[in-house]
């Protein structure tokens, strides 16, 4: 038990610094040769900030591990909206533009729905399993590069690239060799880190007597979205809580388009564990959070707090149901 604490635990900081170094060598190698700053932080940045996901779930994947692979997507988004943007929005009210409403937060609640759909085979279509096969991992990824296109398209018509440029400014920048040395670096540390996670999640769960899926809703989503939560507090603490709900739009799109869409395209994921109130409570969290953006343009505190109570009583819900 010990032993899977400390390689879960050695993972994890492994695919976050990873990720940090890999985000960072990227930009810089992107910049030298005039990528504009815009398309680095909507590709590149973006990747980055989800490369924790996107390795564990890759790697389950890849392992056979589907319920951690489909469980850490689910439980990354819950904990997006009701825990980081819970606790953000009572540090500071989070400002929605009326862009945020109309062009971003309904893929959100897209998103939310295309995973319900692609799970809940036996529900709706009177399927022998539920899994998301191939097919529809591909049709995901489809739907992320229609989005990343449709994004791209409206902040190059508007005021998005140069808000894109500044917020970019702060790249840094250093030698070709040493960028290099960081992806790689990077890259390296994302892979065995990731495996060392993922190996750990399965010891911890096997060791209580609980399912995969019950360890990735819950630490192994948690952990891989620690960086978002500690950023968008502090963000907020500076008066710029529009990073917070940048990173979650972002974030919980990237997750399930292109996350689940690249691990069910390596191997059809079963959802195993996965059940109807885990799913039905994405959608809730994402409606939720659609509506409260919609109606004032803002997450207030005490919609905050709402967040943060449902988020604690799905958890109660695992626990006394794992």
């Amino acid at each position: 038990m010990i032993l899977d604490i400390v390689s879960f635990i050695a993972g994890l900081v492994l695919i976050i610094k990873g990720a940090d170094f890999m985000t960072d060598g990227s930009s810089a190698v992107a910049r030298r040769y005039g990528i504009p700053t815009l398309v680095i932080g909507m590709t590149i940045v973006a990747i980055g900030s989800s490369a924790p996901e996107l390795v564990v779930s890759s790697l389950s994947s890849i392992q056979g591990k589907t319920d951690i692979a489909i469980g850490n997507v689910v439980g990354s988004n819950i904990f997006n909206i009701l825990s980081i943007i819970g606790v953000t929005a009572i540090v500071a009210p989070i400002s929605a533009s009326k862009g945020n409403v109309r062009n971003d937060v309904p893929f959100v609640v897209l998103s939310s729905l295309v995973i319900a759909i692609a799970t809940l085979d036996t529900f709706i279509s009177d399927g022998e399993t539920c899994k998301i096969s191939r097919s529809e991992g591909l049709l995901m990824l489809c739907l992320f590069a229609i989005y990343l296109s449709y994004t791209l398209a409206i902040a190059k018509g508007g005021q998005g690239a140069q808000e894109g440029q500044d917020e970019n400014s702060n790249i840094k920048e250093m030698p070709l060799a040493k960028s290099i040395v960081f992806i790689i670096g990077g890259l390296a540390a994302l892979i065995f880190g990731g495996n060392l996670l993922v190996n750990g999640a399965t010891g911890i769960a096997t060791t209580l007597g609980v399912s995969q899926s019950i360890i990735a809703l819950t630490i192994v989503s948690i952990g891989t979205s620690l960086p978002e939560l500690a950023a968008s507090v502090m963000a907020a603490k500076k008066g710029d809580t529009a990073m917070a709900l940048g990173n979650v739009v972002g974030s919980n799109i990237f997750n399930i388009f292109f996350v689940l869409g690249i691990s069910s395209t390596i191997s059809p994921l079963g959802i195993g564990n996965i059940t109807l109130v885990d799913i039905a409570t994405l959608i809730l969290a994402s409606t939720l959070f659609w509506w409260f953006c919609r109606t004032g343009f803002a997450v207030k505190k005490w919609e905050g707090a709402i967040l943060i109570i449902i988020q604690i009583i799905y958890y109660t819900y695992l626990v006394i149901n794992g």
